[in-house]
């Protein structure tokens, strides 16, 4: 009869290492599992960023070309406004420089009527009759001034206004407030709210009495 029992004792090992086999695989099928599953989620991860980044990009492109578009219809907006402006500018001020060129005629004719006298006027009725042709003739000529928003500035006895006004000289002793416009050598004009041509006039220097008040600054005559 065969005794087994030897060979009992040298199979129980192998199976011991065969289970410790199984074992093995069941945990490195495990290990293997873990780690594909890691590799689904990364990838995933990997696919959802970039959709990610492709969304927040389309809207920071959409923020700048609104931005851009604002940007665009503002730069419309404020050229239109400018031109509209310097529409209207050449409309009020396209006779500025022809009416320039008539305010020495105008001048002319009023030293024409100052140089007569007014005994020559009422002796001779030729004189008389050429003293009134002039004087229509510069009343036709400021009414048509005025018709293009031309207005004649005669700032006599008014205070001195730099804006206005250019000063020649002091004049002492008249019976102007000190600072005042004592006399005008020659008239100013304003188109609307454009000065043509300063009025040249002569500061009044101390007051009626001939004393300069204390509380009055003096006059800047450079201006």
């Amino acid at each position: 009869m065969i005794d087994t029992s030897e060979d009992r004792d040298t199979e129980k090992p192998e199976m011991e290492e065969l289970v410790e086999e199984v074992q093995i695989s069941e945990e490195e099928q495990q290990i293997a599992e873990d780690a594909e599953s890691d590799a689904v989620e990364e990838c995933q991860a990997e696919k959802a960023t970039p959709e990610a980044s492709a969304e927040s990009s389309a809207e920071e492109q959409a923020a700048e070309m609104k931005d851009r578009l604002l940007r665009a219809l503002a730069d419309v907006e404020n050229t239109r406004r400018r031109a509209a402006r310097d529409l209207e500018d050449a409309r009020k001020y396209a006779a500025s420089g022809f009416a320039k060129d008539l305010l020495n005629v105008s001048d002319n004719l009023r030293r024409a009527l100052d140089a007569v006298a007014d005994d020559a006027r009422e002796g001779d009725e030729t004189v008389e009759n050429l003293v009134q042709g002039i004087e229509m003739v510069e009343k036709e000529l400021l009414s048509a001034f005025e018709r293009q928003g031309i207005k004649k500035v005669d700032p006599l006895g008014e205070p001195f206004d730099h804006n206005f006004h250019q000063a020649m000289y002091e004049k002492p002793d008249t019976e102007y407030a000190n600072g005042n416009v004592a006399e005008v050598l020659q008239p100013g004009y304003v188109m609307h709210d454009r000065l043509l041509r300063p009025a040249m006039v002569a500061i009044a220097k101390g007051d009626a009495a001939g004393t300069p008040p204390d509380d009055v600054d003096s006059v800047d005559t450079t201006a």
